[in-house]
C-alpha cells in the first residue's frame, strides 16, 4: 500500500522543548543526515530517509532513528539528550515512519523490539520512555503499547478506526488502508505542525 501523508521510506521526528540547533546537533552527532528540518508551533522537526544513515555499529548501540527520537526525551541512561534543554522533564517527542509495517514473525508483538528496517510507525517519547506506539492503517491501531497505550483511543474510537463500530472498514473500500486518517487524529492531538507531512520542506 502506498503511503500517501509522507515520502516513502521516511522519518519524520518531531520534538517539543528543545531548541532547533541542539536537535540538528544530535542527529548529526549520531551520524543521522536530515534531509529537512524546520520550527513551527513550538515543534522541531527534522526529515531523513529511513535508510541512510550510520552503520551497523551505531544501530547496535541503540541508536536507530525511533531510538534516538526517544533517546532525546531521556535524563538518564546510555543515551540521553534531555538535559541539553532548559527544562528536561518537558521534552517530548513524535515519531512517524513510512517505512512498510513489520511483516517479521515477532511484528504483532509489541514486547520484542521490531527489526531495524521496519521501526513502530508511530511513537510518542517523553521522560525517556515510550508512552504510545503504534503501527498505522489496516487497522493496526488495535494493537498499541506503552505506559500511555490508550493516550488516543477516543479519538480512533470516534473515527471509527479501531473499536467495535468501524463501518466505515466495509462501506469505503480502503479506508485508512495507509493510515493517513490516524495520521490527522495524531497531527491534531499533539498540534503538529504540517509542513513535514506536506511537499515543500525546508533543507536543513
Amino acid at each position: 500500500m502506498t503511503v500517501t501523508w509522507l515520502a516513502p521510506n521516511t522519518f519524520v521526528t518531531f520534538c517539543k522543548g528543545m531548541a532547533m540547533d541542539v536537535v540538528v546537533n544530535i542527529f548529526e552527532e549520531a551520524g543521522r543526515p536530515l534531509r529537512a528540518v524546520g520550527e513551527d508551533g513550538g515543534w522541531v522537526w527534522v526529515v531523513q530517509d529511513a535508510y541512510i544513515g550510520p552503520g551497523p555499529g551505531v544501530r547496535e548501540s541503540g541508536q536507530t532513528g525511533w531510538d534516538l527520537a526517544r533517546s532525546i526525551t531521556a535524563v538518564m541512561g546510555r543515551h540521553h539528550h534531555a538535559q541539553r534543554a532548559g527544562d528536561p522533564e518537558r521534552v517530548e517527542t513524535v515519531f512517524l515512519a513510512s517505512t512498510p509495517a513489520c511483516a517479521c514473525p515477532h511484528g504483532q508483538n509489541y514486547m520484542i523490539p521490531h527489526c531495524a528496517e521496519h521501526p513502530f510507525q508511530f511513537v510518542y517519547s517523553r521522560g525517556g520512555f515510550e508512552r504510545t506506539l503504534f503501527n498505522l492503517g489496516a487497522r493496526r491501531e488495535s494493537r498499541r503499547s506503552g505506559g500511555l497505550a490508550d493516550l488516543l483511543v477516543r479519538e480512533l474510537l470516534a473515527a471509527g478506526i479501531v473499536g467495535r463500530d468501524t463501518p466505515r472498514y466495509d462501506s469505503e473500500p480502503g479506508f485508512n488502508a495507509d493510515g493517513a486518517h490516524t495520521v490527522r487524529i495524531i497531527a491534531d492531538h499533539f498540534a503538529l505542525p504540517s509542513p513535514p507531512l506536506e511537499p515543500g520542506q525546508r533543507s536543513p
